[in-house]
């Protein structure tokens, strides 16, 4: 056999396979693991991966590639390109290794487990090599991400962040545990070879390379390179999976797509679209965020819908209408909440690059530019206090990220609303209405806490900014500030008028106490026009106007503008007077309240 071609043998061996004499079949591939479903056993036999490799030539390739990595790493170890990269390039290594390094070992996990349970042979012999090649991105990760240690603490994160309770990092662990553990592998195949490697991380690896050496950060792009050839070949496993699944059970197959879509494009918001529109500096930028999500994400997923027969996912114009906003909200709330993450957010809106986002995303102006004027403004008098956060943003149950999703109005505004549920007589909070459908389909396998409940249940202590920080495993060398030292906000000063060089304290008082322990209750509460909903603890005796107070104290100054007018709380879309203690009004835990100036206020903000 070792004399002959391998095309003499291949088509042979790749689809081994055996009947099961003394062992049921259903006992070792138990549908729950399987999840064949409605595809009739004999049907994986139609299973064929596109592109064919065999082992020797599997092996000769790594080692190939294994050289060439570890050779450019080691000629520039005695370099000093390292010191001379830009702070905010940096994040987005930083961001990388800490979100991505063992993500990469849960999906050698995933690949495992679709090489035990897969039900082709061609499928397991692929799933093996997918395995291998897992693994080693995870250990070229940490070991690239290592070497910086002794220089910033910050990249030690690559191994750390997952063993923590970060909040960014129960994201994006609550996503990849539902796409590459908690499924059958059916499902898995699907969700990550095809949606979620195919459709996302392929083509963000590419670009990503291509950033990193615009940036002069040889060493990252060519670690980067190095992995996405990997992904690009085991990633085919997702194809043929559902090609099988769309002949047999079609409506499971746009689900599981759909479903998948959506929580990986929400976690990429957060991942990717900062480090594109803000981190990375302003001459290196090729393209903005939604520019390269419609030209390669969108165009590379309609493709698949179209291949496969699948229809558009029911939320997409939703979808599309977020590249304008999801991202920017997602950074603003970063950038506020710094000390909660392991990187140092670039804020990212220099007069330069403030007008390179306005000719990107003609929106933002409107939207976040009010915030950020009242930001710029606290840094340029020095109320740095006024620049960080006193409690924590309510955050999503399906996506684990804040509720500060803009969607339009049909006056034309864009505002960020709450879209409860009550199920088992306890509210649930989510970002969208999409999330909050994905959550209701798969309520069942979905019960990963939110920080904020941990919090209200009391496993965080102390109960405060202090003790979620500790709780998250953020200590004060890694605890994320602004890249550049808030340089970036004297390109304003002469705008503030002379005032803006003496300290101003917070506009509202009133909010800094805490009720007694046996009257308090946690409500989800937002500001006017502010971009985030928070955790705000009220007693069940204070007035209206108490509890305008307490909202206001956590956004007015901060991202709102003062303004010397009385305030009004909204419950259930309906004014309630100043008077009414929040027992008479009924509000309980959980539950939403807006907060507005009176001549300002909206029905249902």
């Amino acid at each position: 056999m070792a004399l002959m071609k391998r095309e003499e043998w291949e088509g042979l061996v790749r689809d081994v396979d055996w009947t099961l004499s003394y062992a049921d079949d259903d006992a070792v591939f138990p549908e729950w693991q399987s999840g064949t479903g409605k595809i009739p056993r004999g049907a994986w036999s139609a299973w064929e991966e596109s592109y064919k490799i065999s082992y020797p030539e599997y092996v000769s390739v790594q080692a190939e590639k294994e050289a060439a990595a570890f050779a450019v790493k080691a000629a520039l170890q005695r370099s000093t390109i390292f010191s001379s990269l830009d702070e905010g390039w940096k994040s987005c290594a930083k961001l990388h290794f800490g979100a991505v390094s063992l993500a990469e070992y849960t999906a050698f996990m995933a690949e495992a487990r679709m090489a035990r349970f897969g039900l082709a042979g061609p499928w397991r012999n692929m799933a093996v090599l997918g395995a291998l090649d897992e693994i080693r991105h995870c250990q070229l990760s940490l070991f690239f991400a290592h070497e910086f240690v002794s220089k910033d603490p910050q990249y030690d994160w690559a191994l750390k962040a997952f063993h923590t309770n970060d909040w960014a990092i129960v994201s994006a662990r609550s996503l990849f545990d539902a796409m590459m553990v908690a499924g059958n592998v059916v499902d898995t195949a699907i969700q990550l070879p095809l949606v979620f490697e195919t459709g996302f991380t392929n083509l963000q690896f590419v670009g990503l390379a291509s950033d990193a050496l615009a940036s002069g950060d040889i060493n990252f792009a060519n670690m980067i390179s190095s992995v996405q050839t990997d992904e690009a070949r085991h990633a085919q496993q997702g194809g043929p999976t559902l090609e099988l699944l769309m002949k047999h059970d079609p409506v499971r197959a746009q689900w599981i797509v759909d479903k998948m879509f959506w929580l990986s494009a929400r976690v990429f918001a957060v991942l990717t679209g900062p480090a594109m529109d803000y981190y990375t500096p302003l001459d290196h930028r090729k393209q903005s965020y939604k520019e390269f999500m419609e030209e390669w994400i969108i165009g590379q997923f309609i493709r698949t819908l179209q291949d496969h027969g699948l229809k558009k996912p029911w939320y997409w114009d939703e979808f599309i209408e977020g590249l304008d906003i999801w991202h920017h909200s997602l950074h603003l709330g970063v950038w506020f909440w710094r000390q909660t993450v392991w990187w140092k957010p670039q804020a990212g809106v220099s007069k330069a690059e403030r007008n390179w986002l306005n000719t990107k995303y003609p929106k933002w102006e409107d939207i976040y530019g009010p915030i950020w004027d009242q930001i710029i403004a606290n840094v340029n008098c020095g109320n740095m206090q006024a620049t960080r956060p006193d409690t924590v943003p309510w955050l999503c149950n399906a996506c684990h990220l804040p509720l500060c999703t803009y969607t339009s109005s049909p006056d034309g505004k864009y505002r960020v609303r709450d879209f409860p549920l009550t199920h088992n007589n306890y509210t649930y909070h989510f970002c969208s209405k999409v999330c909050r459908q994905i959550w209701w389909e798969d309520r069942d396998m979905l019960h990963v806490r939110t920080i904020g409940e941990r919090l209200l249940a009391g496993e965080i202590q102390p109960s405060d900014l202090s003790g979620v920080l500790q709780y998250m495993g953020l200590t004060p060398e890694v605890m994320g500030d602004d890249a550049y030292g808030y340089k970036w906000a004297t390109d304003y000063r002469e705008l503030l008028g002379p005032e803006s060089s003496q300290p101003r304290p917070n506009s509202v008082g009133g909010g800094e106490g805490i009720p007694s322990e046996a009257l308090s209750i946690p409500i989800n509460a937002k500001f006017g026009d502010d971009f985030v909903m928070h955790v705000v603890v009220v007693n069940t005796s204070d007035t209206m106007a108490e509890v305008a107070q307490r909202v206001a104290y956590h956004s007015v100054g901060k991202r709102v503008r003062s303004q010397d007018r009385d305030m009004v709380v909204y419950y259930e879309g309906r004014a309630v007077a100043d008077n009414e203690s929040v027992s008479q009004v009924g509000i309980g835990p959980f539950q939403q309240i807006f907060v507005d100036y009176a001549s300002d206020s909206r029905k249902g903000r």
